[in-house]
């Protein structure tokens, strides 16, 4: 009896850490898959756009270029939140209000360490994210920010730039200020720019979820036939079972029809 109960105890752990790695194995194919989607959203999203930008949730996605916000012994960026971006990197861009105040405003919470993305001239016009390195206030309004890149060692000629907030007609200008930044993800959104990238971060992970459901279906399926197997074998037991008892029964009356009655001395 205690063999039997440890047997079971024993099978409802199994039981029970199965389900628990299946869901697990669930939810990770489902962060999978939507990460997957996200990536690819946004890969479509910045091929659309001229300038290679896709814009989510009220932030700009763009992805570095050039090696110039690498990291490099020359700089110290320990203190700031933003620290050096590799080539490849999505950043996320907080874009700077429209409206006059509001920008003004904005302006003001600029500090020495932010990383701005900005449009600049040199022989033409580019897309820059550099980090400010001053920030000076103009007794006739606005700032004058001078930005650089991080990599002394950099070989673009673009490291430092200057931008005068109060001329609004200019071709050099901020776009937003860059909140956060993803090496990983712009790894995979530059994947979904190739076809092998397609097929190993889409097509693959929709071949194992649908070979992980094309198992648990037949096993699913097996089980039901199992069960059916084991059902008719019972039904069988069960009828072979009624026969026996019904053989046994004409049996137990035959034999009583068969014997003659006993007759008494007297007859």
């Amino acid at each position: 009896m205690n063999k039997e109960k440890i047997n079971s105890e024993t099978t409802k752990k199994k039981s029970a850490h199965f389900k628990a790695l299946r869901i697990i194995g669930d939810v990770l194919l489902f962060i999978l898959i939507a990460f997957a989607l996200f990536s690819l959203v946004v890969s479509i999203s910045s091929k659309k756009d001229s300038d290679g930008t896709a814009t989510m949730f009220g932030y700009q996605l763009r992805f570095v270029r050039s090696n110039s916000m690498e990291q490099c012994e020359q700089t110290d960026v320990s203190g700031y939140q933003i620290k050096s971006i590799p080539v490849k990197s999505c950043i996320f861009v907080q874009v700077a209000p429209d409206t006059d105040e509001e920008r003004a405003e904005w302006y003001k919470q600029l500090k020495v360490g932010d990383v701005l993305t900005f449009k600049y001239v040199h022989t033409k016009q580019e897309t820059i994210t550099h980090r400010i390195v001053d920030i000076r206030e103009k007794e006739s309004g606005g700032y004058l920010i001078t930005l650089e890149g991080d990599n002394k060692n950099s070989d673009t000629d673009l490291l430092q730039q200057t931008i005068d907030t109060s001329l609004t007609d200019s071709p050099n200008y901020i776009i937003g200020k860059v909140t956060g930044q993803s090496y990983f993800l712009g790894l995979v959104i530059y994947a979904f720019k190739e076809p092998v990238g397609i097929i190993c971060l889409v097509i693959i992970p929709c071949i194992i979820v649908i070979g992980f459901e094309v198992v648990r279906i037949v096993k699913v399926l097996g089980k039901d036939k199992k069960q059916r197997i084991k059902e008719k074998e019972q039904t069988q037991a069960n009828e072979i079972e009624e026969l026996k008892r019904q053989l046994a029964l004409l049996q137990e009356k035959s034999n009583s029809a068969e014997t003659p009655p006993k007759h008494t001395d007297g007859e």
